[in-house]
């Protein structure tokens, strides 16, 4: 397997070395080695100091409203959803994923399949993006309990461990679902795993706020309300629906944290803050090749075309458009109120197109707003 042609990240990025230093570890690991698929468990060196506040202050208003949302948020995986739904993934009048989000819709080879075969491949794919929400959320669940221990004010620790505790019922939902309702999981994702290594060995909090809270949440939240549009499946639909509430509030943590974090001059160097201005965006690409479907592409069409055909075909493809169009509507707004998106990066996100999402409003406030007044636990 190329590690270039693997990850198109580690060619199309920033240049700055310190950040591709940083990455070339986890790459190797996930892409060459294949440690997410070497079998049940993989073990990840990790480094992590623990600060201890004996102060106990706590003096930040808006970590401490998000404590006490959290608090008041909380919902009980087992008696909140109805697990009693029978969940049919063939069953065409509840559709986990409609025909056109499917990649190959106008692939000749896949329309030629039957209506059976078809609704097994719409099957294939949902439980390919369900197992990456799986592996996703362990990863934000050791990065959540690092976050604790590392960072540096009680009002942090506090709701911090809150998020501990949903990133806990993430994990046991989504593993629920795919074992008794979808039968079906999938490894974890090559760029996946590549980011979960880089983010669990860093040892600097704010980095692991930063690639948590704004990256990895912010897409996560963007991804589950695509899909909790698409999907006609109700046990997902309201699964999703309360995970969403979890998901606004983790990213609005990442956004007040750091923006007051970096908006204090003496707390990082221009080269410091350039190191995190080049791996915000080396993740966005990772991030945008997270999605790629390989794990399906190689059970169900490897024999039938390239894997460059295969990336085509799903990058171009409706769903995937989606994903991306409002994964960076979340997190390019969020990027620029911590003060991440300089005069010196902004021309790499307009190469990508991603400038237009800059104004965007805060959607993480609106969505959780809108489901603390909406939903009753």
């Amino acid at each position: 397997m190329n590690l270039v042609e693997s990850a198109p990240a580690l060619r199309e990025g920033s240049g700055n070395v310190r950040v591709l230093r940083n990455l070339l570890g986890p790459a190797f690991r996930g892409i060459i080695l294949q440690r997410g698929k070497q079998g049940s468990t993989t073990t990840v060196d990790v480094s992590s100091p623990a600060i201890f506040d004996w102060n106990y202050d706590r003096d930040q208003p808006s970590l401490a409203k998000l404590y006490e949302s959290a608090k008041a948020g909380q919902w009980n995986a087992t008696t909140d959803l109805d697990w009693s739904i029978d969940v049919d993934p063939l069953n065409p009048e509840f559709e986990l994923l409609p025909e056109d989000y499917v990649p190959l819709s106008d692939y000749p080879m896949y329309r030629r399949l039957s209506n059976k075969e078809k609704a097994e491949h719409r099957h294939a794919i949902m439980s390919w993006l369900l197992s990456q929400f799986l592996h996703g959320e362990q990863g934000a669940l050791f990065a959540a309990s690092q976050v604790v221990q590392a960072a540096p004010w009680m009002a942090a620790k506090l709701y911090g461990s809150t998020q501990v505790v949903d990133e806990g019922r993430h994990v046991e939902v989504f593993s629920r679902y795919l074992e008794e309702k979808i039968h079906k999981r999938y490894a974890i994702d090559d760029n996946l795993y590549v980011i979960i290594d880089q983010l669990m060995g860093d040892s600097r909090w704010d980095m692991k706020s930063l690639g948590m809270q704004i990256m990895i949440e912010g897409l996560a939240l963007g991804a589950f309300g695509t899909l909790r549009q698409a999907t006609q499946e109700p046990l997902l639909k309201k699964l999703l629906e309360y995970v969403i509430g979890d998901e606004a509030r983790h990213v609005k943590f990442g956004v007040v944290a750091l923006r007051e974090h970096y908006a204090q001059t003496a707390v990082l160097s221009d080269a410091e803050r350039r190191e995190r201005e080049d791996w915000v965006f080396e993740l966005s690409l990772l991030m945008r090749n997270r999605f790629l479907v390989h794990e399906y592409y190689e059970e169900y069409w490897a024999h039938a075309m390239s894997r460059r055909e295969w990336n085509r075909l799903v990058l171009d493809s409706k769903l995937m458009e989606l994903f991306r169009r409002t994964m960076f509507r979340t997190i390019i707004p969020n990027v620029k109120r911590i003060g991440l998106l300089s005069d010196r990066v902004r021309p790499r996100y307009a190469e990508l197109g991603l400038l237009k999402y800059e104004s965007g409003q805060d959607a993480t406030t609106m969505i959780l707003t809108n489901w603390l007044e909406t939903v009753t636990i």
